[in-house]
């Protein structure tokens, strides 16, 4: 992490309020490690086999069993959402190294966006490709890289965003002053893409086709954690994963006044709230956004789960609080 903290600049910010969600239960939950630690996503590729991006910046291929373990690349940087495109390649958000594109059978990487209108992206978050062959992405941030997310929620200012990678290499953006945005997947249909407010606590649906498109309409609202990335299910569920439970004294906070977050950003990181260790996975009806299956728990080596995907009759989950992949059996 780098040495000087980047100032930030907050303002008083209400928080959504918080709906309970069903009570899911728990599960056997079985531990990989991986090399390089923190995977922060996982995809599955055609063949079946699983792809994180580690802390250390590697990108690691799975066997689809979880086994076997082999670093095919490493991006220099911190490679956050993955996501495949239909010629194969993994598409790579990276903080702060921005969109970033992997060969998969020779390793070669190839950069596809560093700026967003004359500005870096410093914080590219979750990246997918629709049908058709265009990649969406959302930018968390456009203030601070990832060592720095914190500056971030203690700053609540919307300036997170949704873009759209233009086939001749420019950049739209299709939705911004969103609340730390991350996950992005499509639905089944391929209708409108679900989209995550860490912060806002929400998912929202940006639609692509029919009288609502290049509209955002609301999905699930109020939720009671922070959702980070998000994957569509077999059956068109949408899995969200939970990073933490909403936390009261953050949520206080932000809607107090900004000095005290400037004075809380300047302590040493190990007297900064900490977020709560849960494991948390939902999955929502893309349509109605009700949570229809989903796991909650306590587990003593693994918490802060923030990507997860359907693969092989298993929920498999990314985390950023430990060196693991985990899996279950995926939920009914």
């Amino acid at each position: 992490m780098g040495s000087s903290k980047p100032p930030i600049d907050p303002v008083r910010w209400q928080a959504p309020p918080v709906e309970p969600l069903p009570e899911f239960p728990g599960a056997d939950l079985a531990l990989i490690d991986v090399p390089g630690g923190d995977p922060e996503d996982v995809v599955v590729d055609s063949a079946g086999h699983l792809w994180v991006g580690a802390r250390n910046g590697n990108i690691v291929r799975f066997r689809p069993d979880g086994t076997a373990p082999e670093v095919i690349a490493n991006t220099g940087g911190r490679p956050l959402g993955l996501g495949f495109a239909r010629d194969g390649r993994l598409l790579i958000c990276d903080s702060p190294r921005g969109l970033l594109a992997l060969d998969t059978a020779t390793g070669r990487i190839e950069t596809l966006v560093t700026s967003i209108a004359g500005r870096r992206l410093m914080f590219c978050s979750n990246v997918t490709e629709t049908a058709d062959g265009t990649v969406y992405f959302t930018e968390s941030t456009s203030a601070f890289a990832i060592d720095w997310y914190m500056g971030a929620i203690l700053e609540a200012r919307g300036r997170g965003a949704l873009h759209r990678l233009n086939s001749d290499g420019t950049v739209t953006t299709l939705v911004d002053g969103l609340y730390f945005a991350n996950g992005v997947t499509p639905t089944a249909d391929g209708s409108a893409l679900v989209f995550a407010e860490t912060q806002g606590r929400r998912l929202s649906k940006y639609w692509l086709t029919g009288p609502r498109a290049g509209s955002v309409t609301p999905l699930a609202v109020h939720l009671p954690a922070m959702p980070d990335n998000l994957s569509t299910g077999a059956d068109g569920r949408i899995w969200c994963a939970m990073v933490t439970p909403a936390s009261p004294l953050a949520d206080r906070l932000a809607a107090g006044p900004p000095l005290m977050r400037k004075l809380i950003w300047r302590l040493p990181e190990r007297l900064q709230p900490k977020p709560e260790a849960v494991v948390w996975a939902v999955a929502f009806d893309p349509d109605s956004g009700q949570a229809v299956a989903g796991i909650t728990m306590i587990h003593p080596n693994f918490c802060m789960a923030t990507g997860l995907v359907e693969a092989n009759g298993r929920l498999w989950l990314g985390s950023i609080g430990g060196p693991h992949l985990g899996w279950v059996p995926l939920p009914a």
